[in-house]
């Protein structure tokens, strides 16, 4: 039992204490109090009147950190561990009880999500509340093996991936692990008056051991040993996901595009169904085989190319376009996320298209025959790798298209989600709030936030209201930001054909959408007045327009003029204009023409 491992954590003493009341005798409330205190007592609390003192921060991190990581807790139970804390706080002197009762307080909403959040099972945790609800007695291991005998496979919690649950496990054993170990140093180092947490024979057993033993209290008695042993198929360990070693490539691709994990990848249209693991097995094959020698130049560029074709929103993209990307040449960024067609049949062989459809998927008219010629090779290496990875079923290549199949993008999305970063399937997406969906829009290429924006509207069968929430966050969110441009240009995303009259009109006096809900109603040959669009909005609209990278200076510093020509009170007027709505994007636009901002 866990308090035969740690010693002299108060127990007894604390529960002698608070045992008048008849709260205090269930025996629920004394496990309670052998978690809280034994947890206190590992992570260094003060023992030095016998009992392990909380501090504000110690009881926070104990709530919302420790107690979801290594403790079950059964329905019903949950209220007693802020009560044990604050019972014990009540034991020591001055205003520490009510500075501890503060903090639990304001902690106990983040604990009980903590608690209840799918995400931070743990094997043992999950196990644990299996068994109970099949009727087993938790303090019983003959009790607990039997149970687990008659369990019917490996059953998961709703929403759950294996993988999650053995990463928490695997994060949960390295925390307790580093918490006995650090506690005996501790004492070691300056030995307590009430004695040492840690035995010197429960050391010389290994921590393993003890961490085993406390995992047993926590969660059910000879739980651990059999989840090690007899029944170790139930909880696999970081050996059964070989496969994370390319969801760790994905989400360094990520990091590399969005630099946060929680920023959305786009939704794809659809899901295959399939066996995301097994899939994702597959695929890791591939990659590794894509690294050996004969593969070069691109064979390593594999995790690169899954993540770009799942970030297009799965929409194809051209062998030739990411060729002559890896060979630098220059690609107009406008055409970067444009469409590929899929032709319904091609030859296995690769060939590079002809020189129009190179002009079109580059945007480089000045291209010939030989430059075609020259980007023959590299193109066909890149297809060789396509086609390989092609042989999983889970991407494909016809002609110079190529994407993931169905099942491809499921398993791509799968290998995003076990990483954390966010992946929404299109039916997420479509039920985010308005103010959501636009910030992660903002990310998106023009052809997938369209598509998406026209869902989330769908899905509200484009009503006023809909369409009102929608402009409202196009000109709230990220305002003041560098990403305010890129979230009001969503406007042009949009079909506005389908949006209520009233709805456009109410926007003509949005100090950021204005100017385009104007257009809009214009381009619809619809009554508009022009007086209720704000300055700022007009002036946003100038912005939005002028060529920010592409073509020479010469040209791009002709088109601001021809602009402020049209501006009342010239160029000056306009700047300031400009630098009040929106600072961050006028410096980027004009910085470079030498315009200075007031």
């Amino acid at each position: 039992m866990a308090e035969t491992v740690l010693t002299n954590t108060g127990l007894d003493r604390f529960l002698e204490l608070v045992g008048g009341a008849p709260e205090h005798r269930d025996p629920a409330f004394a496990r309670a109090a052998e978690a809280v205190l034994g947890l206190l007592a590992l992570r260094g609390a003060d023992r030095g009147t016998g009992l392990p003192e909380p501090t504000p921060e110690l009881a926070r991190q104990l709530l919302v950190e420790d107690l979801p990581a290594f403790v079950y807790v059964p329905p019903g139970e949950l209220a007693l561990y802020p009560a044990v804390l604050g019972a014990l706080a009540a034991r020591f002197d001055g205003d520490g009880a009510e500075r501890i009762a503060g903090a639990v307080a304001e902690a106990v909403p983040d604990f009980e999500r903590a608690m209840n959040d799918p995400g931070n099972l743990t094997w043992h945790r999950w196990y644990a509340s299996l068994l109970r609800s099949c009727g087993a007695d938790l303090t019983d291991p003959e009790d607990v093996r039997r149970r687990l005998a008659a369990l019917e496979g490996a059953p998961l919690p709703d929403g759950v991936r294996r993988a999650d649950l053995m990463g928490r496990t695997a994060l949960a054993d390295v925390l307790l692990t580093e918490a006995l170990t650090r506690a005996y140093v501790r004492d070691a180092e300056a030995p307590p008056p009430v004695g040492p947490l840690l035995t010197d024979h429960a050391v010389a057993t290994g921590i393993g051991q003890v961490a085993t033993a406390l995992q047993d209290r926590w969660t059910a008695a000879g739980l651990a040993a059999q989840l090690a042993g007899p029944y170790a198929h139930y909880a696999p360990g970081p050996d059964a996901f070989p496969h994370l070693v390319l969801a760790d490539a994905l989400l360094d691709e990520h990091l590399d595009h969005y630099g946060d994990p929680a920023a959305p990848v786009p939704p794809p249209p659809a899901i295959g169904p399939g066996a995301p693991e097994d899939d994702a097995n597959a695929l890791l094959t591939a990659v590794e085989e894509l690294a050996e020698e004969e593969f070069e130049p691109y064979g390593g560029e594999a995790p690169h190319l899954l993540y770009v074709v799942y970030q297009r929103g799965c929409s194809a993209e051209s062998v030739a376009r990411k060729a002559a990307e890896y060979e630098d040449w220059t690609v107009d960024p406008a055409l970067e996320d444009l469409p590929v067609p899929v032709p319904d049949g091609a030859p296995d062989a690769y060939e590079v298209p002809p020189v129009p459809e190179l002009v079109r998927l580059l945007g480089t008219p000045e291209l010939d025959e030989a430059d075609r010629a020259r980007l023959a090779g590299p193109a066909r290496d890149l297809a060789a790798v396509l086609d390989r990875l092609a042989a999983t079923g889970l991407v494909f290549r016809s002609g110079d298209a190529f994407g993931l199949t169905p099942r491809g993008t499921g398993t791509v999305r799968y290998l995003l989600a076990v990483r954390g970063i966010a992946a929404p399937d299109a039916a997420e997406a479509a039920a985010w709030p308005a103010p959501v969906l636009v910030a992660a829009a903002g990310g998106w290429s023009a052809s997938v936030a369209a598509r998406v924006l026209a869902d989330w509207l769908h899905a509200r069968v484009d009503t006023a209201h809909a369409w009102t929430r929608l402009l409202d966050a196009l000109g709230t969110v990220h305002v003041g930001t560098s990403e305010a441009a890129s979230v009001r240009g969503l406007f042009t995303a949009l079909d506005t054909t389908t949006a209520p009259p009233g709805t456009l009109r109410a926007a003509l006096r949005d100090p950021v959408i204005g100017a385009y809900a104007l257009r809009a109603l214009e381009e619809r040959g619809e009554e508009a007045d022009p007086i209720q669009v704000p300055t700022s909005a007009r002036a946003l609209h100038v912005l939005d327009a002028l060529p920010a990278k592409k073509g020479p200076l010469e040209s791009r510093r002709a088109a601001f003029d021809r602009a402020a020509a049209a501006w009342p009170g010239g160029s000056a007027a306009l700047v300031r204009a400009m630098a009040g709505a929106d600072r961050h994007e006028t410096e980027r636009v004009l910085g470079p023409l030498g315009i200075a901002l007031p």
